[in-house]
């Protein structure tokens, strides 16, 4: 039985992550985007602008996600072991809550250095925002186009976000042509607020679907008590109880039951019951099932068999 589920386990793992192609993409995004968010950090500086400083730490932001997605896609291929018996997704979730400290830093300190400007607009080198936001939709751009052709959910989430940043040079060069032709430097501390409120944003909705899975918050997406009423309806199950369901890393999810039978079965019959069970929940996304199987008159002792 162990040995199955070692098996099992490692399957999965390389059914998902055999992308090496993906991976190469990914890497090659990430070399795009750091190395343009260090050309910002030293534009945002010679340019005088918060608005390119805010965009910098979205990209370096951006980059090091793509660092730790293009890390994790190749450390999650670890089998399971001794230590970590559910294989080493989760270290996934360790990358995007570093990823979201560095954001909230990096906003922190665009929003010290735009309210200030806010009050007291300095004008920025708007010809050099100019320049660094078409290098910046053209950089950008490129990381997404060699994503999108990607088929993991991991490449088509990074996809996005590369199209997001797009959008915000987009801002960043309307804004620099406003200020190139028109004396109104408060364009860019603006700028600034905007795309630092929509980091933080973004950082707190996905800190609370992180800090969801840690605590091993059912998953949101998975109504619990429909998969329940989709078990009952099975032949030979009468009841459920200690019902247990989890994410590992937000994508491979986990459930542990006790089924209570109708009347007693043989191995084989239970084998037919197990495999239905399997292939039902297997259908509402939960990847790993651990199942008991129990009488109607047999005592439970589990904290969660009083129902």
């Amino acid at each position: 039985m162990e040995k199955n589920q070692w098996k099992g386990h490692s399957h999965s793992h390389s059914h998902i992550h055999d992308h090496h192609g993906e991976v190469k993409n990914i890497k090659v995004a990430f070399f795009l985007n750091f190395g343009f968010a260090i050309i910002e950090i030293i534009g945002g500086f010679l340019t005088n602008s918060v608005a390119i400083l805010s965009d910098a730490v979205h990209d370096l932001g951006d980059s090091l996600s793509l660092g730790l997605a293009w890390y994790f896609q190749k450390f999650s291929t670890k089998k399971s072991d001794h230590v970590f018996t559910y294989g080493y997704r989760r270290f996934s979730l360790v990358g995007a809550l570093a990823n979201s400290l560095v954001l909230i830093v990096g906003s922190i300190f665009i929003l010290s250095e735009a309210i200030p400007r806010i009050f007291n607009p300095t004008q920025p080198h708007a010809q050099g925002m100019i320049f660094l936001a078409i290098l910046g939709v053209l950089v950008n751009g490129a990381a997404m186009l060699r994503l999108r052709r990607g088929k993991s959910i991991n490449a088509k989430v990074v996809s996005l976000h590369l199209m997001e940043d797009v959008l915000g040079w987009i801002a960043v060069f309307i804004g620099a042509v406003i200020m190139h032709f028109w004396n109104v430097p408060i364009i860019d501390p603006i700028l600034s607020l905007l795309i630092a409120g929509y980091i933080l944003f973004n950082v707190f909705k996905n800190m609370k679907e992180l800090f969801r899975i840690l605590l091993q918050g059912a998953p949101q997406e998975i109504n619990s008590d429909e998969l329940q009423a989709e078990i009952l309806k099975i032949d030979s199950v009468k009841g459920l109880h200690d019902v247990h369901l989890w994410s590992v890393d937000g994508i491979y999810n986990v459930m542990t039951i006790h089924v209570i039978l109708k009347e007693d079965k043989t191995m084989e019959e239970l084998t037919s019951v197990k495999n239905k069970i399997r292939e039902t929940l297997k259908t509402k996304g939960i990847e790993h099932v651990t199942m008991e199987f129990e009488t109607e008159d047999e005592e439970c002792i589990m904290e969660g068999c009083c129902d």
